[in-house]
């Protein structure tokens, strides 16, 4: 019998899932699993209660809530045998839709469950994660007007949940009326390229924006390669064309988008900047440090998400 923790965030997401939780165990307990469940309390929390459930030898941990509630736990498990299997349920969850899951909302509430019972029989598959300034993310890490946006409405009211999309916009070309770039260092694996840029933003996985843009089509999750895109501008007029260049696909042609692939990457600036880490607010500097683990985290995840891979279990 396999043993798995449930860990739950209370706040994420439009709607609460505290009564929806010990629905999820019918189907995982069906599949062979022994389940505890925990409740978060905050990010910090969510990685040590992860941490400790690797210590313990658990086989993984199915993490309720959001993007940001996935990067939290997944911390915690860097580098051990506890998998990560996450059960959307957060405001965004670009992580779980790109591999084709369907998130918990108040027209699906059998969500959690479809869910679980989708991961409860998967082979374990190993990504990359990578790492900016010692700080653990999955999706992406960056500077600039996004990061900049996020700082400005996280954490935010789950009022706010319920308008994510047209709140985040607003919120960014508010910040982009008022703010006019950066003139960036970047340097990747050891090239430097230099300019004045809206956005610098390294992903590791395909989709952006709030899973509305397909920004790096051809993304691996276990390649050891990450790509940076620089995002030119200075003004509103630009932000709002690199946004609706980046939903219809565009920015791919584009003069004034740039991907430069790595596996080592510094950011820097004399002016400090914002950062954001799998849409959460990290901690403001002058640079960013970034680098890859390779393969360090265990996953479980949909069969029909593998072409995601270049290594399958």
């Amino acid at each position: 019998m396999r043993k798995g923790l449930l860990l739950y965030n209370p706040a994420a997401g439009r709607y609460p899932v505290r009564q929806f939780v010990r629905g999820i165990i019918h189907p995982l307990k069906e599949a062979g699993w022994s389940m505890e469940i925990a409740e978060t309390l905050s990010g910090t929390h969510a990685t040590q209660t992860a941490h400790q459930a690797a210590a313990e030898k658990y086989d993984a941990v199915f993490a309720i809530g959001g993007d940001g509630t996935m990067g939290q736990v997944a911390s915690g498990l860097i580098d051990s045998e506890t998998a990560l299997a996450v059960l959307p349920a957060g405001t965004t969850n670009v992580w779980a839709l790109e591999q084709g899951q369907k998130p918990f909302s108040i027209f699906n509430w059998g969500a959690l469950r479809e869910n679980a019972a989708l991961l409860a029989n998967v082979e374990p598959q190993q990504v990359d994660v990578g790492m900016c300034n010692d700080q653990p993310f999955l999706l992406w890490a960056g500077v600039g007007l996004d990061a900049q946006a996020i700082n400005k409405i996280e954490p935010r009211h789950r009022f706010f949940k319920h308008i994510s999309v047209p709140h985040f916009f607003a919120t960014t070309v508010w910040e982009a009326t008022f703010w006019h770039g950066l003139d960036l260092r970047v340097w990747t694996d050891g090239q430097l390229v230099e300019g004045h840029y809206l956005v610098a933003v390294a992903t590791n996985i395909r989709h952006y924006a709030g899973g509305m843009s397909l920004l790096s089509p051809n993304a691996l999750l276990d390649d050891n390669e990450m790509d940076m895109w620089l995002l030119s501008g200075n003004n509103v007029a630009d932000a709002l064309r690199h946004f609706f260049d980046l939903v219809a696909g565009r920015h791919l042609t584009s003069d004034q988008a740039r991907c430069l692939p790595f596996r080592t990457a510094r950011v820097e600036s004399d002016a400090p900047f914002s950062v954001q880490v799998d849409g959460d607010p990290a901690l403001s500097g002058h640079h960013v440090d970034m680098t890859i683990k390779h393969r360090a985290l265990k996953i479980l995840m949909p069969t029909d998400a593998h072409h995601l891979l270049k290594n399958k279990q």
